[in-house]
């Protein structure tokens, strides 16, 4: 049959055709023009339907061969450029990757919650922010702040310049953001003015402005306005500076009388900014790493309440968030002041739940909201304070939780009213990661849950708050009691007499 050889040539010629075919996206010639000169051209034009078949499953051959010419690398390409890709991937050092990394860029899922509470507004410290606009009026202080005290303390600048350059390195790696474009020249000159400006804030906290040698009108230290302000920006965790920096620059510029670190003067600077009580210490084991550390180092729990909190981490066992002040009222659960120095010092003992005194002011806000950021960021430090919000955020549903607790003296705040309290706990934890389990108050948080479990608890505190709740109520209720015991001894004489009559 002429067939069979026609169709293997035809096939044989198609591959031929595809074969010198140039890469890209382009359509096989015409094929009628092409196979004009082909013998039997009357027989090719008179095929049957079981030729048009085979010929349609050429021609989806044919389809499945350009879409593999279509693509743009070969197989072979492909895997080279991925190569490429990877080799141009740092490869993982140990200690001297990301692990030394302690300031941050704030998530972007939490910083489009709240920008302002992230974002310095009137000084920028370290080189997430520098070079704005905004901040040319400070950044003129800082070289005003330099100049003071290289008069004061009688040094040369050459000495704190090559302090500072020993250390440059070392501060570059405790940048979460390695893609900062700063030359050596400019870093060591920015860790210098922001190192100056810091300290000569502290000690001016200290030892006052006009033992520095600073008059009383200086638009830094004797405006009511701007250090506060300060203060908050210089507790955000994109805005700091590492300790190591500060302790270096200090022990060249200080006076022999001056005893106390850098961290303790940082405690006594922030004093009035940091909420809970105003004597608290540090644990000074740990070397701190920046001022928003130091100041998270100062508000964690005393060691005895942080107790067991690995093993029920470790149990896994589904665990309720807290019930609010009002259901725990419910279920006869009492709220009691305790004098801790630390306000994360949180207990619960006989169905009665201690907690420390929190003072709230308008920075609260951003020091919670940064130290959480931190704890979320940095892989060596455990989650209290976020534990310790998440556990009032609990606590505090509305208004009236606010209220009873502000009545009992564990809440102090400064704000306009008990909703703008509640509508801070309660917005605090958004996009914030967090396992309840995995907490120094998940004890705390299951007796809890226990107690309230219990139907007695229950019944006992409707008891309280139906029948004891005013002294009126008691009047009535033992008046009740009365007439319910002379009823009772009016029947049982009159059956007693019914049955034994005297007579």
């Amino acid at each position: 049959m002429i067939f069979p050889d026609k169709s293997r040539f035809w096939k044989r010629e198609m591959k031929y055709l595809l074969a010198f075919k140039p890469l890209g996206r382009r359509r096989s010639p015409p094929k009628q023009q092409h196979h004009m000169d082909l013998p039997n051209i009357y027989y090719l034009n008179q095929r049957s339907s079981r030729e048009r078949k085979h010929e349609n499953y050429e021609e989806e051959e044919e389809e499945e061969e350009d879409e593999e010419f279509d693509s743009p690398l070969s197989k072979e390409d492909w895997v080279i450029t991925i190569r490429e890709k990877l080799d141009q991937v740092p490869q993982n050092k140990g200690s001297s990757s990301w692990l030394n990394h302690s300031i941050f860029k704030v998530p972007r899922s939490l910083r489009e919650i709240e920008y302002k509470a992230y974002t310095p507004q009137v000084v920028c410290i370290g080189p997430y922010h520098r070079g704005k606009p905004s901040f040319q009026d400070m950044e003129n202080h800082k070289w005003r702040l330099l100049r003071h005290l290289l008069e004061r303390t009688g040094h040369k600048l050459e000495l704190y310049l090559e302090a500072m350059a020993e250390l440059e390195e070392q501060t570059r790696r405790s940048y979460a953001k390695q893609s900062i474009e700063i030359t050596s020249q400019e870093f060591i000159e920015m860790m210098l003015l922001d190192a100056c400006f810091i300290l000569e804030l502290l000690r001016v906290s200290v030892k006052g402005f006009i033992y520095c040698g600073y008059s009383w009108g200086d638009p830094i230290f004797s405006s009511r306005g701007t250090l506060p302000c300060i203060q908050r920006d210089m507790l955000m965790l994109e805005n700091q500076l590492p300790l190591f920096v500060l302790d270096r620059l200090f022990a060249l510029s200080c006076e022999p009388d001056e005893t106390d670190s850098v961290s303790q003067l940082a405690l006594q600077f922030f004093d009035t900014m940091v909420p809970g009580c105003k004597t608290a210490t540090i644990n000074f084991d740990e070397p701190g790493l920046h001022f928003l550390h130091v100041i998270r180092q100062s508000l964690l729990p005393a060691s005895k309440y942080t107790l067991g909190c690995i093993t029920i981490a470790q149990n896994h066992k589904p665990q309720l968030m807290m019930h609010c002040v009002t259901m725990l009222r419910s279920a006869a659960v009492k709220f009691q002041k305790t004098n801790s120095n630390n306000f994360t010092d949180i207990e619960f003992k006989n169905g009665v739940l201690y907690i420390p005194r929190l003072v709230i002011h308008d920075s609260t806000k951003s020091i919670f909201l940064n130290l959480m950021a931190f704890e979320q960021c940095y892989p060596h430090c455990c989650n209290h304070v976020t534990s310790y919000i998440s556990f009032m955020d609990g606590l505090i549903n509305c208004p009236r939780d606010v209220a009873y607790l502000r009545h009992h003296k564990i809440l102090d705040h400064g704000l306009g009213s008990e909703e703008e309290v509640a509508s801070l706990f309660n917005n605090l934890c958004k996009e914030i990661s967090f396992d309840i389990n995995d907490c120094y108050l998940s004890k705390v948080s299951s007796d809890v849950n226990r107690y309230v479990d219990k139907k007695w608890n229950r019944w006992r505190a409707s008891l309280k708050q139906e029948y004891f709740s005013n002294p009126w109520a008691v009047v009535s209720l033992v008046a009740a009691v009365f007439l319910i015991a002379l009823t009772i001894a009016q029947t049982f004489y009159s059956v007693f007499a019914y049955y034994f009559p005297l007579s």
